[in-house]
């Protein structure tokens, strides 16, 4: 046979050839380089011997209540009558524990009874000990929208003169604001005692505890050299007179030992300063009947009636010297009545701010209608844009309210004491005379803010306080100037319920963690 050929490699293979061994070539460099550049991984290390885990004994905890237990493991059908009364005996108890909590308590209260529990509140009764025997004499944290640049801009020489004195008031200082704690839960109502000798606050909370402070008591004496030195806390009584917020606190004009309180759990009480003892003056007559009162006042001419307004837009009358059950009750409106007052000259005269946007003034000298229907004169009425909180009066005729269009509105009406029974008040004198933007949006968490004058003011100024949401509290005069922005220190939250000594220049206010701001 005759011998094969080798192939012949043609020129293009040769190529092809020649360019796989240089990629490989420069291919193989790179590695090497590479190599050199990143640092080879450290070796692991090496594992640590386990050692045999010890069994701990679980801790055993007791149940707060009763486990629930597994109906099918008991032996009882799903749909059984066995397993349905039981869940409907247990519903019961669990609703009637819940109803006994916000149960109205009758009767008469012993304070050493119904003290309040807490480091702040030890001294209790024992408090009121030095309140005997006296006689009557959207907000910005911080930010001041009255300054003391707005007092010396002032030209008239009498206001200046009482923006001076006003914005003189200084922020108590034997107690820091934090250590005032009067009540255990956020200050819905306050009031001054109307002693002229010293300042006593009154202070009603959300779940109906009163609380006292005497603010003359003396500041406690602590060596400044000593660091580990504790500041005493000041005296503060404290007790449980209601079971829901207590939303009013009134002195009676004649007894300065006897101080009214009402409540959303549908009770008024009178508080004996002496005796100590809370009595019943109002409540339905039945337990399950639900009353919540918002506001009380006692005309001055009659001590022995009390007035109050509910949340069910209803207005009531009770003489003490009756049955506690026994009110008269007429309906003025199908929304709440969340404030009211009345006119301290003339006590007949009736001014309701409610949740349907209108501030109405009646005559309880009028009543008219029958039955259910009966109810005292309207005389006038005045519409905002939304609802209004509350509404005051001043000795001299004005009407103060705060309303949730951010306004506090002034109507005057110098005249009220000439009007006959049942006089209508034409429209145009319905309107404010004042209009004053403020922010009155509280939200959630704050208490409603409402004006409230000084009642006998000595120098003859007409003024009234409101919180501020900024956390201080404004001073008004009865012509919508304003006189003072009462701040201070150690504020750390709104002081939403303002309240005025009835004579002297004090100003108390009470904020939702329970605690007070006093300034004299």
């Amino acid at each position: 046979m005759p011998p094969k050929k080798e192939p012949v490699m043609s020129a293009f293979e040769r190529k092809r050839l020649e360019n796989i061994a240089n990629n490989n070539a420069i291919l193989s460099g790179i590695s090497t380089t590479a190599d050199k550049i990143i640092p080879k991984p450290a070796p692991p290390k090496p594992k640590r011997a386990s050692t045999p885990r010890v069994k701990r004994e679980p801790v055993k905890k007791e149940p707060a209540r009763p486990t629930r237990q597994s109906s099918r493991l008991a032996g009882l059908e799903a749909d059984s009558a066995v397993l349905k009364r039981k869940l409907d005996v247990e519903a019961e108890a669990e609703a009637a524990k819940a109803k006994a909590k916000k149960m109205r308590v009758s009767g008469d209260l012993n304070l050493g009874d119904i003290t309040v529990e807490g480091r702040k509140w030890e001294s209790s009764a024992d408090g009121l000990a030095l309140l005997k025997g006296l006689d009557v004499r959207g907000a910005q944290p911080g930010v001041r929208t009255f300054t003391d640049d707005h007092v010396k801009s002032t030209k008239d020489k009498g206001l200046k003169d009482l923006r001076l004195r006003m914005s003189g008031l200084k922020l108590y200082e034997k107690w820091a604001v934090n250590d005032i704690k009067l009540v255990p839960q956020r200050i819905y109502s306050m009031c001054f005692h109307p002693t002229q000798e010293k300042p006593i606050i009154f202070a009603g909370d959300k779940e109906g505890a009163m609380g006292v402070f005497d603010a003359s008591q003396p500041a406690p004496e602590i060596d400044d050299d000593d660091e580990d030195a504790e500041y005493p806390d000041p005296i503060i009584s404290a007790f449980k007179t209601h079971s829901r917020t207590i939303t009013s606190f009134h002195f009676s004009p004649t007894d300065s030992n006897a101080i009214y309180s009402a409540s959303y759990d549908s009770s008024i009480r009178k508080l004996d300063l002496d005796k100590g003892v809370s009595t019943e003056v109002f409540a339905p007559s039945s337990s399950s009947d639900d009353l919540p009162i918002s506001a009380i006042d006692i005309p001055t001419t009659d001590p022995n009636t009390i007035i109050f307004s509910t949340l069910q837009g209803s207005l009531g009358r009770q003489d003490q010297r009756t049955k506690p059950s026994s009110a008269e009750i007429w309906g003025l409106t199908d929304q709440k009545i969340g404030g009211f007052s009345l006119h301290p000259q003339h006590p007949h005269l009736v001014a309701t701010a409610s949740l349907d946007r209108t501030l109405k003034i009646w005559d309880l000298r009028k009543i008219t209608g029958e039955g259910d229907l009966r109810h005292p004169a309207l005389l006038g009425e005045h519409e905002s844009r939304l609802s209004v909180s509350h509404a005051s009066w001043s000795s001299s005729g004005h009407i103060a309210t705060s309303s949730y269009d951010d306004r506090i509105k002034i109507y005057s009406f110098p005249s009220a004491g000439e009007w006959k029974a049942g006089h209508d008040i034409p429209a145009k004198e319905m309107q404010p005379t004042v209009q004053i933007p403020h922010n009155n949006q509280t939200g959630r968490w704050v208490t409603i803010l409402k004006p409230q004058w000084q009642r006998n003011p000595q120098d003859g100024w007409q003024k009234f306080v409101i919180g501020n949401m900024n956390r201080f509290v404004d001073v008004y005069a009865e012509d919508g100037e304003q006189l003072a922005q009462l701040g201070g220190d150690g504020i750390t939250a709104v002081p939403a319920v303002a309240h005025f000594h009835p004579t002297k220049d004090w100003v108390a206010g009470g904020t939702a963690s329970g605690k007070l701001c006093l300034w004299m």
